[in-house]
């Protein structure tokens, strides 16, 4: 997908590890110019787009629990060029110790955070750059969903991440339902087991890492420049009639 991106401004949230950093990264090979949002990770964030020229990518960074940091957020994106023509909505928390055998303060904890950054946010993110499209002629949005909403999760702690990862998917396809007519793309990645952190922490604290592997019908996780790269093709715009499919990638573990 060399030179795919050409032209493009693509901010993606959660971009200082694990998939969000391969896509930043990907993005920026491809020749968009890129915005790479962490939380608190700037130097992540900051190796992501590490190779590109100058001018070429910004790191910002903002607390997407925090109220209104997320408008913020878009804001600064969108001051950066003027113009935004991707957005990956890939920041998200995920907590396994939420299960319905924890303390209530705990769960509720644990609810209200999950609400907040992973639907909340990429909420508030996608209706400020849906509004923005609609006056630019059009854009795309791509949201980085989970197995885990559709299968459940291994570790019951982490109910709320899974519910959370099925209200951003829902929110996602709406969007793409209401303003497909009006050059709005929207797409939701699915990914399986990937390998970033997040999925060995959940390994851990479920049956393990080499029992999660063991049951993956390829035998090995995802990697993270295979969501990059189906992202930088979708961000592209090379196959409109996919507008708010939800593409799973798993390596044929789970089919639907």
């Amino acid at each position: 997908m060399e030179g795919a991106l050409v032209g493009k401004t693509v901010l993606v949230t959660g971009a200082s590890k694990g998939i969000g950093a391969a896509i930043a990264s990907a993005a920026v090979d491809a020749g968009a110019h890129v915005i790479a949002h962490y939380g608190s990770d700037r130097a992540g964030a900051e190796a992501a787009i590490a190779a590109v020229p100058d001018g070429h990518a910004l790191a910002l960074g903002a607390d997407l629990a925090a109220e209104g940091a997320a408008e913020r957020l878009f804001a600064e994106a969108l001051a950066w060029r003027g113009r935004i023509d991707c957005v990956v909505n890939n920041a998200a928390v995920m907590r396994l110790d939420g299960g319905v055998d924890a303390e209530t303060e705990r769960w509720d904890a644990v609810w209200d955070e999950a609400f907040r950054v992973n639907v909340k946010a990429p909420a508030d993110i996608l209706r400020a750059a849906t509004r923005h499209f609609l006056d630019t002629g059009g854009g795309s949005i791509i949201t980085i969903s989970s197995w885990a909403a559709h299968r459940g999760m291994a570790s019951p702690g982490g109910i709320a991440y899974a519910a959370s990862k099925a209200a951003a998917a829902a929110t996602t396809k709406a969007l793409a339902r209401a303003y497909a007519d009006r050059g709005l793309l929207a797409y939701v990645i699915v990914p399986g087991v990937v390998e970033t952190r997040l999925s060995v922490e959940a390994a851990e604290a479920g049956p393990g890492v080499e029992a999660v592997v063991s049951g993956l019908a390829m035998k090995e996780m995802v990697p993270p420049a295979e969501i990059a790269a189906l992202a930088v093709f979708l961000a592209s715009g090379r196959c409109r009639h996919l507008n708010g499919a939800m593409l799973d990638v798993n390596g044929a573990t789970y089919l639907r």
